[in-house]
């Protein structure tokens, strides 16, 4: 059974240190108790947008782990609360936590639409794929408050570039009109992540997120409008999911995906700590475990940055991950392949209309 300690509708159960900032700010025992005397809580667990102003908003990718050349964030920090998302550590940068504060306090850039229309109508802007999402779910929650996700697909139809997306939320369906007509011109391809089907999982591991139902139906509805869709079976998390992946495959590809791609889970950074505390008051009877068989995956340790291998992992857990991903493109995924997207039409639409001559 969860700890009695754990807090419901988050991922994170604690904000941690951040590595940035030459303070640490700690609540005291006896704090908490005099709250507890006085009916009051210690701090609130409501979501805050912040608004940022950003001087651009497209971002190169160096990763060669990450299999995109350029991606954009709406929104920095992530209300869905993936208690293993890699981006969590951005959030320091801002000065916040990993932990809390990461799914507490979202930053919001409504200039995004017109800070993607100056960079795409540059001179020397030579059109490629931008990711949605490379970081921080464009499909979060603060989606519905602000449309930036929608404005940005609409700059994206006006000048005829392509765009992919990369969200675990139902909410990308609102934008299916945008969408049909990017598809028309092969200019969109959506990647939507799955990583259980288990709804017992889904609420422990992604507290906020769409249900996997929903995602899966979000697949379908996509593929019967013939908008390519490939699915992120990630991360694969030994001992928590990683027995899932050929269900898995089999569900997205009957519900029309592609393709489909998956990770292995590393804990980098602040994420080690933050998911070690959340496993223990989460899943304390097989919290060690889960732990031993992660640091199996990456060289006895549960941080790997070594490109190449960070994202894969190794020794035998990993591999056997890895023989199943290539059992289940053999048995679901054979013939099917995910279009490359149309990077010839921007070109004539950088005025924001079509040249003539």
């Amino acid at each position: 059974m969860p700890s009695k300690e754990f807090l419901k509708g988050r991922g994170a159960q604690k904000n941690t240190s951040n590595r940035f900032l030459q303070h640490v700010y700690e609540m005291r025992e006896d704090f908490l108790e005099f709250c507890r005397l006085e009916g009051e809580e210690a701090e609130s667990n409501k979501t805050k947008y912040i608004p940022i102003f950003p001087k651009t908003i497209v971002n190169k990718v160096d990763s060669p782990d990450v299999g995109m050349g350029y991606s954009m964030n709406p929104y920095q920090g992530c209300e869905h609360g993936c208690i293993y998302c890699y981006a969590r550590n951005t959030h320091e940068y801002w000065g916040y936590s990993a932990g809390l504060d990461f799914e507490r306090r979202i930053l919001v850039k409504e200039s995004a639409p017109e800070l993607l229309e100056t960079k795409i109508k540059h001179k020397k802007w030579k059109a490629q794929t931008i990711v949605l999402s490379g970081n921080t779910d464009c499909y979060q929650p603060a989606e519905q408050r602000f449309e930036i996700t929608r404005k940005c697909l609409e700059v994206f139809l006006k000048y005829r570039h392509p765009v992919g997306i990369i969200t675990k939320n139902a909410l990308v369906l609102r934008d299916l009109d945008i969408l049909k007509e990017l598809n028309k011109h092969q200019l969109v391809g959506v990647n939507i992540s799955v990583t259980s089907l288990s709804e017992k999982t889904r609420r422990k591991l992604e507290p906020r997120t769409a249900s996997i139902q929903k995602r899966l139906k979000t697949i379908q509805v996509l593929s019967e409008n013939n908008i390519p869709v490939n699915a992120m079976l990630a991360p694969m998390i030994p001992g928590i999911n990683s027995h899932e992946l050929l269900p898995l495959a089999k569900a997205v590809a009957d519900h029309g995906a592609l393709s489909f791609g998956l990770t292995v889970v590393r804990l980098n950074g602040a994420i080690g700590q933050i998911f070690s505390d959340w496993i223990k008051k989460a899943m304390p009877d097989r919290a060690e475990k889960v732990l031993h068989q992660i640091q199996d995956c990456h060289g006895g340790t549960l941080n790997d940055s070594r490109f190449g291998t960070r994202t894969k992992g190794e020794g035998k857990i990993a591999e056997q991950i890895h023989e199943m991903a290539h059992l289940a493109k053999k048995r679901y995924f054979k013939g099917k392949t995910f279009p490359r997207l149309n990077m010839e039409l921007h070109n004539q639409y950088k005025d924001g209309q079509m040249r003539l001559f």
